[in-house]
């Protein structure tokens, strides 16, 4: 048993766990759940009750599928919880309810471990992982990692698909938001003076992941992760999601990105649309592996040290 580790991921919209075998690095087992935590997070500022209690039941749901101990799970948390006004509040109403016990993580935390995830991945995957920019879309936070072959430059820059889903039901600039949020993240890879031919584009998170599966021919419910693994995703393949969206009723859209995820997913094409074209390229090559599996290889890293 000592070579499991259980993972958990405590997103802005998802929350996912992990059973990680650290002496083979690979999956035993997984669960995701959509808890929306950064509901209402924009206008109030707080973690409201009926987001804690989403959480709560998804995680006892996840202990029950899983079959884990609480106290022995590594647990993160990311963007939500670092805007939130109430985070501590709530963790320790957590951690008293569930026993999890959550570290809130920074963006640099997250993008470190996140970056490690991938990198195993892209081995795993058999694709070439000197140089490559990472693209990780959260629903809080969106963070750009550069990776240059041992060394990276990483940045989280303050917006994910919930909170600017928010903010443009209650502005309706999505675009010109868009606009800015082109410049800042240029600014940023304008300053490590690099020639972004010479990398490669890859995307985790959940709307890269869905793009994927559907250009794949998969629905929520038929949704394989060794399939999806290193499928690449074009800028039609964008267009193509957006046009079904638009012209599908909710239930197909809810079967095809899953419940909790409608109202986010064409945000989260856009803010995708968006780094292709800072980054001028034409296609990503798309990947499950994120924070969760950051946090359990990291975790069996350091355990291999001891």
């Amino acid at each position: 048993m000592n070579n499991q580790i259980v993972s958990v991921d405590l997103g802005s919209n998802s929350f996912r766990v992990l059973k990680y075998d650290c002496l083979n690095h690979k999956i035993i087992s997984e669960h995701n759940e959509v808890v929306g935590m950064a509901d209402g997070l924009i206008d109030t500022g707080i973690i409201s009750k009926e987001a804690i209690n989403r959480v709560v039941n998804a995680i006892k749901h996840s202990i029950e599928i899983i079959n884990y101990n609480p106290k022995d799970a590594i647990c993160v948390t990311t963007a939500a919880m670092r805007k939130a006004s109430n985070s501590q509040e709530v963790l320790a109403y957590l951690k008293k309810e569930t026993q999890l016990d959550f570290n809130i993580i920074d963006g640099d935390e997250e993008a470190r471990l996140t970056l490690l995830a991938v990198k195993y991945a892209l081995k795993r995957e058999k694709i070439n992982s000197d140089n490559f920019i990472l693209l990780d879309i959260g629903g809080g936070s969106t963070e750009i990692i550069v990776n240059t072959k041992d060394e990276y430059k990483a940045k989280s820059f303050d917006f994910g698909i919930v909170t600017m889903t928010q903010k443009f039901l209650k502005t309706h600039n999505l675009h010109s938001d868009l606009e800015n949020k082109k410049m800042e993240i240029k600014q940023f890879l304008d300053s490590l003076n690099l020639n972004l031919s010479n990398y490669s584009f890859v995307a985790t998170a959940g709307t890269p992941t869905t793009i994927a599966a559907i250009k794949l021919g998969q629905d929520f419910f038929s949704y394989d992760r060794n399939i999806v693994n290193g499928a690449t995703v074009n800028l039609e393949d964008l267009s193509y999601c957006l046009d079904i969206f638009k012209n599908s009723s909710k239930e197909e859209i809810t079967r095809l990105v899953g419940r909790g995820r409608v109202e986010f997913i064409e945000v989260g094409i856009f803010i995708y649309k968006t780094i292709f074209e800072v980054l001028n390229k034409k296609e990503s090559i798309v990947l499950d592996d994120g924070l969760r599996e950051g946090v359990a290889i990291n975790y069996c890293l350091k355990k291999c040290k001891d």
